[in-house]
């Protein structure tokens, strides 16, 4: 698991003091905003609209019920009582005073943590999928490798400055759940004659250039893994753009030279570079594939769960909708979704938190997992216990049985908070949910992913929704755009644009007219949206959305 201590934390209690003195010299107006701002992105500082923001990591998105327990304290303490869950599996808190943000960093390394790489131009968090280590489905575990790529990029020399921000993503099961294509680098564990390895992906990204990524290696032995990310990576900061940030991430580069050229290149660069490799990344490796050794799982019957299914129907909801199947028989995966009615998605109460720490503790093996769903996973439940943490959780207002479904909706910040925003994210989304909510059909409509952003950066994902909506700004007014049929799982897809965009208060009508029609057309009710979709293409959908064309 994820956790600086004791190695790391004299690095990080030293890069905060750093960070203390910088924030003195900008109180004091020995530095102007334009000089501070790289040395706050280089802490996951960001200046929002209202206030400072702070970008915590939680890499891969595995946090121990002591570090969960520390967020709930700067919560408490130096915000206003809650974080945000972001897509990348981190926690933002959106009201610090800046004064305060050293003794937050401080905090954080006493938990074994800390904000390094959270922004800027370098190697992001590494992120996976929430399940892992539980998934059925699953290949391999990817942590180890996560853990891996996280220790080799945090403060790597030569990747500090690179053209554009950089994104990696780890997937260990046989479905994607990573969103691999849409990553800078995206990798899917695979065996090949026994052997472990990667199929390699470069050249994904959201954004408002969005892509799909290309398979740059069908294989790629695991003793390979770092030198050869070293090379794409070293390959992108020689020869990506640097006169245009909006032509500088990777996906630009590989669309604009050609993967046979970029390829060639990379190949070139690991031949070179893993000349210098002689072991010590296949150390670090068994040690870290020790760290996420499997827990003491309990031999124990179910015949309580199976009884709490039959006698409770509000239980047997949440969890048909909130579990996952679990790699061993008599455990299961608890989505806990931070998208209650009238709530902003994902945020998190410091109670929240603290709560959360206790019942992994009590019935989680002390395991919690950060989704890019933003919401938040207990991965090992053994299913005696699934009774009892369900009422923990409704007492807490956290039992919604929602996960996957219509109001479980991934919304960024938006206007609400974030200076690049164009249009409000978190308004749309609670008018979406309550709708389907009043009108009983979320469970009839069944699977459904919608995604919001509030500009065109797409940190809502919306390019990936069965259903995306992006917020801009007309002539100072809020218009929104409806795309269909993305994906980031099964079968990647970027959502295709429906047509012209609708004012805020008509965001919902239209979404019901769209729902209305889907429920009309598919052929049963196992048939989700997005596979209707696929079956019948958009004309149909169109039509919904937009009567008033269809009938001229």
């Amino acid at each position: 698991m994820f956790d600086i201590r004791p190695v790391e934390t004299d690095y990080v209690r030293h890069r905060a003091q750093q960070f203390r003195d910088q924030v003195a010299r900008r109180l004091d107006g020995s530095l102007t905003e334009d000089e501070f701002k790289p040395l706050r992105l280089m802490n996951g500082v960001y200046l929002q609209l209202h206030a400072y923001m702070l970008r915590v990591a939680i890499p891969y998105g595995t946090i121990s019920p002591d570090q969960m327990r520390m967020l709930a304290h700067l919560a408490a303490t130096y915000d206003k009582g809650y974080g945000h869950w972001t897509t990348r599996q981190n926690i933002q808190f959106n009201w610090p005073k800046l004064v305060d943000i050293p003794d937050m960093l401080d905090d954080l390394a006493s938990a074994g943590m800390h904000a390094i790489q959270t922004s800027g131009n370098t190697i992001r968090n590494v992120t996976t999928d929430a399940f892992a280590g539980a998934a059925k489905d699953e290949v391999t575990d990817p942590r180890p490798y996560a853990e891996l790529l996280r220790s080799w990029s945090t403060d790597h020399a030569e990747f500090q400055w690179l053209p554009r921000k950089f994104k990696i993503a780890i997937s260990g099961g046989s479905r994607d759940r990573a969103l691999v294509a849409a990553h800078d680098i995206g990798l899917r564990l695979v065996e090949q004659d026994g052997k472990a390895g990667f199929e390699v992906w470069v050249g994904g990204g959201l954004g408002r250039t969005p892509m799909l990524g290309q398979v740059i290696r069908d294989f790629l032995p695991e003793e390979d893994l770092l030198p050869y990310i070293e090379a794409i990576i070293a390959t992108y900061n020689l020869s990506g753009r640097r006169d245009n940030k909006y032509k500088a991430r990777i996906k630009i580069t590989v669309s604009e030279r050609g993967l046979d050229v970029f390829k060639a290149e990379t190949e070139e660069e690991f031949l070179r570079r893993r000349r210098d490799f002689h072991g010590a990344d296949r150390e670090a490796l068994a040690i870290f594939k020790d760290r996420f050794a499997a827990p003491a799982f309990r031999n124990a019957g179910s015949d309580g769960y199976q009884a709490e299914r039959q006698a409770n129907p509000a239980f047997r909801s949440w969890a048909d909708t909130n579990l996952h199947d679990h790699k061993v028989d008599g455990y299961a995966s608890v989505i806990v979704t931070f998208k209650s009615p009238g709530e902003t998605p994902g945020d998190a109460s410091a109670e929240q938190m603290r709560l959360l720490a206790d019942l992994a503790e009590k019935y989680g093996h002390n395991d919690l997992r950060i989704s890019h769903d933003q919401n938040v996973v207990l991965p090992h439940v053994h299913k005696s216990d699934l009774a009892a943490l369900y009422l923990a959780l409704r007492e807490a207002g956290l039992a919604t049985a929602n996960a996957g479904l219509t109001s479980d909706i991934i919304a960024c910040p938006g206007m609400d908070y974030c200076a690049l925003a164009t249009a409000r994210s978190i308004p749309i989304a609670q008018e979406i949910a309550d709708h389907f909510r009043a009108e009983g059909l979320e469970e009839e409509i069944g699977k459904l992913n919608i995604r919001i952003s509030g500009c065109i950066n797409a940190c809502g994902h919306h390019h990936l929704g069965h259903i995306g909506i992006l917020g801009l700004d007309r002539a100072g007014v809020e218009n929104y755009q409806i795309t269909l049929g993305g994906d980031g799982y099964d079968i990647p897809a970027i959502g295709q644009r429906a047509g012209a965009g609708f004012p805020a208060e008509e965001v919902v009508p239209a979404i019901d007219r769209l729902m209305r029609a889907y429920l009309e057309v598919r052929e049963s009710a196992s048939e989700r949206f997005l596979d209707a979709y696929r079956r019948l293409g958009p004309a149909p959908f169109k039509a919904a959305l937009y009567p008033e064309a269809a009938h001229a």
